[in-house]
């Protein structure tokens, strides 16, 4: 024990000689290095110390300016990891790898690729081969390969194998072959029952409502089913359902002019409206926002208002389900980028309860 202290304080005396005939830049250096090195510690004050980029640069450039034999008492690393860092550097500064073409084929732009998923998501029966000739008829010429490696990378299966449909696919898929019929009544300002039948075409959201009575029977739901049939004409033959709830109303006759023209009727569960749920939140709409604000005098007054807000319904409204679009329209609208450079008139519907908006010609 004495003799390692004995040996530790000779050790300290002779190195005050070494310390004194140190140049001024080295000292310099090795305060930088230890200042360094003391802040990459109270950086990290737990774990592992871990060196920045900045960290390694900043020593190897240290080093340069103090002799090799002083390294071990400066600096914390050892000196092969900072010829190792400093190597790194240097390499670095004279790579000319990035600057030059990459080897092989150019990769498929991000925006062909994002549109081949696409068409593997919205037909899940198309292979990678149909996929190549539908880009092809796009104007996309690609190899039937590349699509192949972009739909394996992406964990797509092959065709038909590929997971599906899903249930939004699904119901969606089955919404285009089927129309639903509803009763709903309206009260005049005198207490009179009035009543009318709704029938709604789920795939287009195209909403037909029939005529107006106070005494609903069956053979009046009779003529009305034959008014429907007649303005779906020959939209008939995509449609599939006929869905409507158990009312005696209908009748056996009401069914056999839908099953005339190859539909099936599907009856709801006794006192369940959700079976019917599109129909009943139409009927909804109707009296929100027109019967609710309209003082309805007489069955005359009372078809007046429903044909009103069916066209509105149909040519105007717009529906989330359709992207924005109403039944009767076929595409989106011209984008409108100028708003100070058109006028925008107001078209009152019904009076006043419903608005619509058209830019001027």
């Amino acid at each position: 024990m004495t003799v390692s202290l004995v040996y530790k304080v000779v050790r300290k005396l002779l190195s005050i000689p070494r310390v004194l005939l140190r140049s001024q830049a080295t000292k310099d250096a090795e305060l930088l290095v230890l200042r360094h090195e003391n802040a990459v510690l109270r950086r990290q004050i737990h774990g592992r110390v871990r060196y920045e980029p900045f960290d390694r640069f900043w020593l190897a450039a240290l080093s340069g300016l103090i002799p090799r034999c002083r390294w071990r008492g400066v600096f914390p690393i050892t000196p092969g990891t900072l010829l190792a860092w400093h190597r790194r550097f240097i390499a670095a500064k004279w790579d000319y790898s990035a600057r030059r073409a990459p080897a092989g084929r150019p990769p498929t732009r991000a925006a062909l690729r994002k549109l081949i998923l696409r068409l593997a998501r919205e037909n899940t029966r198309w292979g990678h081969r149909r996929i190549q000739g539908e880009l092809a008829r796009l104007g996309h010429p690609i190899a039937a390969s590349t699509v192949w490696n972009i739909l394996t990378a992406a964990g797509i299966d092959p065709a038909p194998r590929r997971t599906g449909p899903t249930w939004r696919e699904f119901l969606t898929n089955q919404a285009e072959g089927i129309i639903a019929a509803d009763f709903f009544h309206l009260d005049t300002v005198f207490g009179r029952r009035l009543y009318a039948l709704a029938f709604l075409e789920h795939g287009t959201r195209r909403l037909h409502i029939s005529n107006v009575t106070a005494h609903p029977s069956r053979e009046w739901a009779v003529q009305q089913a034959r008014n429907v049939a007649a303005d779906l004409n020959t939209r008939m033959e995509s449609l599939r359902f006929l869905l409507r709830d158990r009312d005696g109303k209908y009748g056996q006759s009401f069914d056999a002019v839908f099953e005339a023209d190859g539909m099936e009727v599907i009856k709801s569960a006794p006192r369940t409206p959700r079976m019917n749920a599109h129909c009943e939140r139409v009927i909804g709409s109707i009296r929100r926002e027109a019967l609710d604000h309209i003082l309805i005098t007489n069955e005359a007054h009372a078809r007046q208002v429903l044909a009103a807000y069916q066209r509105h319904y149909n040519t105007h409204r717009p529906h989330r389900s359709r992207d924005q679009l109403p039944p009767d329209a076929g595409q989106q609208p011209i984008t409108v980028h100028n708003l100070n450079a058109r006028r925008l008139l107001r078209t009152r519907v019904l009076g006043g309860p419903i608005n619509e908006y058209h830019y001027a010609a």
